[in-house]
């Protein structure tokens, strides 16, 4: 029988069957996905062909090719990965301006990532309310200007009153829609918006270090009232890439892409060559200073020694 991922508990999975039931479920054997070698061999948006036993529970036994994922490096001192989710339609990164501020290293290196396995991204900016005086909103629009001007669709939100739900509920409909971003956004309160009385627990944020605690332990697909499903994934403070090959960083920062045609090399890195138009287009200001420090930190991931154990 075939069915969709819909929660990931550790050694348990849950599965929504395609007659709409739900079977929890271990994996059948020990397998791996394209030789991708990963902490959660299944994920959550992942379909999947499980046989279900007389007790009603079940063995996952294959799964079907996946369209795109999200994956990150599992920790930096290591070459392990884990999917986020997988068969995603659009992933919504939900970012802060203010308590907790999110960096801008963070918020690309997710999108560099998502840019590499195919996964379209929509930027909410949430907690607006809590930028009071003018230079927060000038911060805010600084920041919205920055990615929407590169191309990524952005939500101006605040879920504790409501704004930008709309806009999302909308993009939602009918998908595979993944939540993602650190902890103490508020990706929370925004399912609990998105899905009237579904009572995701909530967290108050650190008053001492202003960041967010973790309340999503593992991945969980709640389902719409509009159709399609959310993923909520638990917040993470960093973004570790992985698998990418260092001539093709920069195909992951399309601005940066689109300038580097203009190069004299076919082979530039964007760091130090002679007739690099990614370094002229960084003087003049075309390329966000951010955006290419950015650029050189995945850069620096893909580099095979960075993560080589030591004897």
């Amino acid at each position: 029988m075939d069915g969709l991922v819909i929660k990931n508990t550790g050694s348990w999975y849950v599965v929504y069957t395609d007659d709409k039931r739900e079977i929890p479920a271990k994996i059948k054997g020990n397998f791996r996905i394209k030789g991708i070698r990963t902490t959660n061999p299944v994920a959550v948006g992942d379909r999947v062909c499980v046989v279900v036993n007389d007790d009603g529970t079940g063995f996952i036994t294959s799964i079907y090719p996946r369209k795109n994922y999200i994956i990150r490096r599992a920790s930096n001192l290591s070459k392990e990965s884990h999917i986020l989710a997988s068969n995603i339609d659009r992933a919504y990164l939900v970012v802060t301006i203010d308590h907790p501020v999110t960096s801008t290293t963070f918020i690309d290196r997710f999108l560099a990532s998502a840019e590499a396995y195919n996964v379209p991204v929509t930027i909410v900016f949430n907690k607006t309310d809590l930028l009071q005086d003018s230079d927060g909103r000038e911060l805010l629009d600084a920041v919205d200007y920055l990615y929407s001007s590169i191309g990524y669709d952005t939500i101006i939100a605040c879920a504790k009153d409501g704004t930008g739900i709309e806009d999302m509920t909308r993009g939602m409909a009918g998908g595979i829609n993944l939540l993602a971003g650190n902890s103490g956004v508020g990706k929370s309160t925004i399912i609990n918006d998105l899905i009237p009385g579904v009572s995701v627990r909530t967290a108050e944020i650190s008053q001492q270090h202003d960041t967010g605690q973790h309340t999503t332990t593992f991945s969980e697909a709640y389902p719409l009232p509009v159709g399609g499903w959310v993923i909520d994934t638990p917040g993470v403070k960093g973004f570790g890439t992985i698998d990418f090959k260092r001539n093709e960083v920069a195909h992951y920062f399309p601005e940066i892409f689109r300038v580097s045609s203009g190069c004299r090399y076919g082979n530039c890195t964007h760091t130090h060559e002679p007739g690099c138009a990614v370094l002229q287009a960084l003087e003049d200001n075309i390329i966000a200073r951010s955006r290419y420090t950015s650029y050189l930190s995945v850069l620096e991931d893909s580099d095979s020694d960075k993560y080589r154990k030591p004897f």
